[in-house]
């Protein structure tokens, strides 16, 4: 009898979401510019044998990573081949350079909309540069791959034709990722990295199939990694969700009769400040020196000196090494924190400067500065548990694939699990924010 009630309640919010004013709407748009982003990474781009490439991407643990962010559209050498990645690279590259340059952080920090335009429109630059630079690292790589190329296609029209259709589908992913953000529901970039990967679980699942069908051992050790897995989404959640509330104390005041003010509050600060986005811009960072490496080893360089440099700095990069994994480990704890720093929400000494403004304070401590050193405090300690739990969280599912031999689930272990199961609560936590605004606009109108 509970469970009926539960579920009548359940469909009962899914309704109400769906009739919610606007809401609709924006959920109809996202996926329908899900839909057409899924029918470009179908488009395979002119003169291209894809099958030579596919062969090659089923090999290589690194092509086969990034096909999965494209869900499935490097594999097939699609114009949609890039996907978001230099789109994510460049806006990585501007938040660094707003901390740097005065100009940028004066523009972030003081100038509003307008500021914030500016900076959109320079990261909109920078993407074409960086899509154009691994479009022609890309296009030169299919021209050496023997077989790439169709029979009677015009070795110099392939290289330009495929550079050019790399650098505009890079653009239009990018423009379909901002539609998204600004017409949709959720981050258009991270809801795009999610679709390519649900886009590659069936093939994960049929190759893992084929693994375990005939040997017992493997078949154990595929069920030690679902509960690895599972427990791996709890804990993804936890942290998600997850917040230490500071309490504050209002100063009362008398106007008149009335007496305002009194109250007991708090400021819930999150865990995770940053959610996956460290994750996708950890990912970004390794994936863009891994992919160079990877295209300059298969243009066989002559020269023994850089052939060796590149070779250390492959295996360095290279996803089967332990460096690989330091490396991405402190990269998450350090955008963990740089991610942390650019929130306007995270800001101690604006926050404690907005307490003192209203008449509000932490027990115990005294208005202004130590406010915010204890604020600081605060926000470090939760922000570098949050981020080494990322990291370990980061971690464990990849662990778990090497002690099970497992390993056609490399792709989805890691990474791409907290980015399903944190983009999925993002996306969840926006239609509620959007229902609970509307029930309040309608509150105001009655």
């Amino acid at each position: 009898m509970q469970q009926n009630i539960d579920s009548e309640k359940v469909v009962q919010n899914l309704m109400a979401s769906w009739q919610a004013s606007g809401l609709k709407q924006k959920l109809i748009f996202t996926f329908a510019i899900i839909a057409l982003f899924r029918f470009g990474a179908q488009l395979p781009i002119y003169g291209i044998n894809n099958e030579v490439f596919l062969n090659l991407a089923s090999g290589n643990n690194l092509i086969g990573f990034l096909d999965m962010f494209s869900g499935g559209a490097l594999g097939k050498v699609s114009i949609f081949a890039l996907g978001i990645g230099p789109y994510i690279t460049s806006s990585i590259i501007m938040q660094l350079m707003a901390v740097i340059v005065p100009s940028l952080e004066k523009a972030q920090k003081e100038e509003g909309e307008a500021g914030r335009r500016k900076i959109q429109q320079l990261t909109r630059v920078f993407s074409v540069f960086l899509a154009l630079f691994q479009s022609v690292i890309f296009a030169l790589a299919l021209y050496k791959l023997p077989g790439a190329i169709i029979h009677g296609v015009n070795p110099v029209m392939f290289f330009v034709g495929s550079a050019v259709s790399l650098t505009a589908g890079a653009m239009i992913v990018m423009w379909l990722a901002e539609l998204i953000t600004e017409k949709g529901v959720g981050n258009g970039a991270s809801l795009l990295i999610f679709v390519g990967i649900i886009a590659g679980i069936p093939l994960y699942c049929d190759r893992t199939a084929t693994l375990v069908r005939q040997d017992a051992m493997l078949q154990l050790g595929l069920v030690a990694l679902i509960a690895i897995f599972l427990a791996t989404i709890i804990f993804i959640i936890v942290l998600h969700e997850a917040a230490r509330k500071v309490p504050i104390v209002s100063a009362r005041r008398q106007v008149g009769n009335k007496v305002y003010g009194g109250q007991n509050t708090n400021i819930p600060f999150k865990l995770n400040p940053g959610g996956v986005m460290p994750i996708i811009f950890a990912v970004a960072i390794l994936l863009f020196p891994a992919t160079v490496l990877g295209f300059v080893q298969q243009m066989h360089v002559e020269n023994p000196v850089l052939a060796g440099i590149f070779e250390r700095l492959n295996l360095l990069f290279s996803a089967n090494s332990l460096s690989y994994y330091v490396i991405y480990f402190v990269l998450i704890v350090t955008l963990t924190f740089f991610y942390a720093s650019i929130i306007p929400s995270m800001q101690p000494k604006e926050i404690a400067n907005n307490l003192k403004k209203y008449g509000s304070a932490i027990p115990g401590v005294k208005p202004g500065k130590p406010t915010a050193d204890k604020l600081n405090e605060i926000l470090t300690r939760i922000t570098l548990i949050g981020a080494l739990a990322l990291g370990i969280i980061a971690l464990i599912p990849t662990v778990a694939t090497k002690i099970t031999n497992i390993t056609t689930f490399q792709g989805i272990g890691a990474t791409s699990l907290i980015i399903l199961v944190g983009v999925a609560l993002d996306f969840i936590n926006q239609i509620k924010t959007h229902m609970l605004a509307k029930n309040y606009e309608s509150f105001l109108q009655q």
